[in-house]
């Protein structure tokens, strides 16, 4: 483990946030979805001597020299990739998800064509159209939604009738926020008769794919999928594209370097290979199947107390839970609130939420951290138990800090990874 005795003699501050930032992750929950643990492996070679490396290129065409061994690492993560997510290219260079997206529509799109994309209230992500983000002003988004909220089922009927009339140039099947499994051949289907790519961005559920406990979309025809590496995937912070046949490989190629970044981040690449290499171990498909076996148990637990689960349930690492008709508060003050006895997660919209996205009407939260720390289903009742009481004492700070110390004595059972018990 890194002792970090040079960053303590180099930078009291920063040596101090860094142990206070260690302890709060050893002695709460992490149940944010987008967040997980990397092994002290990749954390180990985000710390390396790649990061002097410039590297503007790909693999045996470079700018500078001196590039045996990044070469190396890329192309380890390129072939590591392609293996697990089973296609023929892997960009792995995009520095996140977001512009793993942008370089995306650049490398397929010309100014003012048509991508459709799910809508954000009904769980999308901000780069898959929303108004606030540059890109809208150089293409035209249009979107889907669900058909009924109550299931989470896609009302691919008015998909189609949208794509028929707007005829996007890509279908996009992705999300930030959606509990359940998208019907990937039936969007295929309608981007066939329309002429269209079909992206899945997958930045969510990339860990579950590549361990087999969700469906690969390239086995249902799609082109291209862009993800994040971190979250369910385990890796470090960054981006990737995938395709599924080479050509389109090329062109994307293009599009993130030199048009749209510049070098990789050389330490970032190695430590992908690294986390790709972990993902195609066995055990790697186990944790993958235990995190929806989680989030099912402990949404049943909601259920069965009350709460109302956007979808009823889900099919992946996440919830979606309305507070306000659950328990009469906004998704901001549960956010606070399970923040005061250690449990992290985040306050979300709703689909068609009346509320502000700053002071929603719910909260979003999944199992791919506790899963890594090893917890299991019966966790997940103790898990949700604690959320409970915590709403039901909200008012008596006593009360909350006594569950803030059973919620500190529950987590110090389960090590994170990379961190000194």
């Amino acid at each position: 483990m890194p002792t970090y005795t040079a960053l303590q003699e180099a930078d009291t501050n920063v040596y101090n946030a860094l142990m206070g930032e260690m302890k709060r992750q050893k002695e709460g929950v992490e149940l944010i979805p987008s967040e997980n643990y990397v092994s002290p492996a990749v954390m180990e070679t985000m710390g390396t001597v790649f990061n002097n490396k410039y590297s503007e290129g790909y693999p045996g065409k470079r700018y500078y020299g001196g590039q045996e061994y990044t070469d190396c690492v890329e192309s380890i993560a390129i072939e590591r990739a392609t293996k697990l997510f089973r296609c023929e290219h892997a960009n792995v260079q995009p520095h996140a998800g977001a512009p793993a997206n942008v370089a995306l529509y650049f490398a397929l799109l010309e100014p003012g064509d048509t991508v459709m994309g799910m809508d954000l209230s009904h769980g999308g992500h901000l780069t898959h159209g929303h108004p606030v983000t540059y890109i809208t002003k150089i293409f035209n988004f249009v979107r889907y939604k669900m058909k009924n909220v109550e299931t989470g089922e896609i009302d691919y009927d008015a998909m189609r009738e949208v794509a028929l009339k707007e005829k996007p140039k890509i279908i996009l099947a992705g999300f930030s926020a959606y509990p359940r499994e998208l019907d990937y051949a039936r969007m295929q289907a309608i981007a066939t008769e329309v002429g269209a790519y079909t992206v899945a961005d997958m930045a969510h559920i990339a860990g579950m794919i590549a361990g087999g406990a969700l469906r690969n979309p390239f086995d249902d025809g799609f082109d291209i999928i862009t993800t994040t590496t971190h979250k369910s995937l385990r890796g470090p912070r960054g981006g990737m594209i995938l395709s599924r046949e080479l050509e389109l490989g090329r062109k994307i190629d293009k599009s993130v370097f030199p048009g749209f970044q510049g070098g990789p981040i050389m330490q970032m690449v190695a430590a992908k290979a690294v986390a790709f290499g972990e993902a195609l171990k066995p055990e790697f498909k186990d944790y993958a199947h235990q995190i929806i076996k989680n989030a099912k148990a402990m949404a049943q637990h909601f259920m069965e107390n009350g709460a109302r689960l956007i979808t009823n349930g889900t099919d992946n690492h996440m919830m979606l839970l309305d507070c306000v008709t659950s328990w009469n508060i906004t998704g901001q003050e549960a956010e606070t609130l399970f923040d005061r006895i250690g449990v992290t997660l985040n306050k979300n919209m709703i689909a068609d939420d009346p509320r502000k996205p700053m002071d929603p009407s719910g909260i979003r939260f999944g199992t791919p951290a506790i899963t890594t720390r090893g917890m299991k289903e019966d966790d997940m009742v103790t898990l949700a138990n604690f959320m409970l009481q915590a709403v039901e004492k909200r008012t008596d700070d006593a009360a909350i800090e006594k569950l803030h110390e059973e919620v500190k004595a529950f987590c110090l059972q389960f090590p994170v990874p990379g961190i000194p018990s």
